[in-house]
């Protein structure tokens, strides 16, 4: 397939925008994966290209939060662990999902995100349990659950998967938007990590659109983990939950037109 300039300019700042917007709060594929869509990108492969290139992106964002991430080994070999078993589930059902049964499905997925994503700290409030050093046995039960279903999710599809990490995170108790980002970057990286070897070695990879859109995320996700933690969480939320909005009614049109 040919890329040409116009076409290589938009992908590169999709890519540099999703790459940055996964580093604020999650949501980066509700730009990149349209973003290759639009370019010609069949779905599936749009969507196995989208979480390769993103997950370059959230990797280069890591090093910004190292100093929020305080988990004992307790807490994150479990999470871990559930990060890894459901990301290669979600990447096989990925690969064996017809591509009209997908776009079907790709919209109530993204609806679901984001209103995770809306009311996740109300869900908060009504927690008892936390995810932190003092976890109880049953906390960490539920949470390498909850995880296990988010990887399952984020290994089918990348979008809206740090969405639903913080979700989880907050409705188990967790209120520093940073310390949860730091959290969200190193189990999103797990999941897409695993799908996207899982995707390389089935060849679902769109190299062309991919290659541009990579360099963009890298770009995205190291400026905007960086400067993202000097903005207020209240605007990083808003504009995040406009994104997954728009998107989500974009697809339901789209798939259902």
């Amino acid at each position: 397939m040919y890329l040409g300039l116009p076409t290589a300019i938009f992908l590169f700042f999709a890519g540099a925008l999703g790459g940055a917007l996964n580093a604020v709060a999650g949501g980066g594929s509700f730009i990149a994966f349209p973003a290759l869509l639009f370019s010609g990108v069949a779905p599936i492969a749009a969507n196995a290209t989208n979480t390769v290139a993103l997950w370059v992106g959230v990797t280069a964002s890591s090093g910004a939060y190292r100093r929020h991430l305080d988990l004992s080994r307790r807490v994150m070999i479990p999470l871990a662990v559930t990060s890894v078993i459901g990301g290669i589930a979600g990447a096989y059902l990925l690969l064996h999902t017809p591509a009209q049964t997908f776009l079907r499905v790709l919209p109530w997925l993204m609806l679901g995100a984001t209103l995770l994503f809306m009311f996740g700290n109300r869900l908060a409030r009504g927690s008892g349990g936390s995810v932190a050093q003092d976890a109880s046995s049953s906390a960490l039960a539920v949470a390498a659950l909850f995880e296990l279903v988010v990887a399952v999710y984020g290994g089918y599809f990348g979008g809206g998967v740090g969405i639903l990490n913080l979700a989880m995170l907050a409705a188990l108790g967790m209120t520093d938007i940073h310390a949860m980002n730091a959290l969200k970057v190193v189990l999103g990286g797990i999941i897409n990590g695993i799908a996207v070897i899982t995707f390389i070695l089935a060849g679902a990879v769109v190299w062309k659109q991919g290659s541009v859109m990579i360099v963009g995320a890298l770009f995205g996700g190291y400026f905007g983990a960086h400067y993202a933690q000097k903005l207020p969480s209240a605007w990083i939320r808003g504009f995040v939950i406009a994104v997954g909005t728009t998107m989500t009614a974009y697809f339901f049109w789209k798939g259902y037109h």
